[in-house]
């Protein structure tokens, strides 16, 4: 439990924080740049396995072990990720689905799209605003942003990590 906490909550808050400052400083918003920074956050899944792995259990590990602590520190890191996203849009106001909004817009009306069909879907885009300002729609959306990649993250470091041959332990 306490590699979940501490490697989870690192994973989260680091992620969390990297979106945070890019998004504060203006950098605009892409889904690649946020799943790569995700992804390479919860590397620390594998850290903290190989971790417990080599420390607790002395370089060997069984799958489903190894797999429920990488969920579980996926758990952790998807709660603090968003309770860091959620402290980050009370401080700053920032208006997450009116950004997401005005940039499928743009993206729409770029490509040559108007009339009917984009005010269709800006019509759907406005009702998700409406639900996404509901907490109980908008926080489980904002965990299973994160979670999907901890749980990937999760099974390829317990596929590996059952092999005690693979990054032995040093010494």
């Amino acid at each position: 439990m306490r590699y979940a906490l501490t490697y989870g909550l690192l994973a989260g808050v680091i992620i969390a924080a990297t979106i945070s400052a890019v998004l504060a400083a203006g950098l605009g918003h892409s889904l690649w740049v946020g799943y790569l920074t995700m992804l390479v956050g919860l590397t620390l899944i594998f850290v903290g396995t190989k971790r417990y792995r080599d420390v607790e259990k002395g370089g060997v590990i069984r799958f489903l072990p190894a797999f429920g602590l990488g969920l579980g520190m996926a758990v952790v890191a998807g709660i603090a990720y968003v309770a860091v996203w959620e402290t980050f849009v009370a401080v700053t106001h920032y208006d997450f689905m009116g950004d997401y909004i005005a940039s499928i817009r743009h993206a729409r009306e770029s490509a040559g799209i108007s009339g009917p069909a984009l005010a269709r879907e800006m019509a759907e885009l406005e009702a998700m605003r409406v639900r996404f300002a509901n907490p109980l729609f908008r926080l489980p959306m904002i965990f299973l942003e994160i979670f999907p990649v901890g749980l990937v993250v999760a099974l390829v470091s317990a596929a590996l990590l059952r092999n005690p041959r693979f990054m032995p332990a040093a010494g």
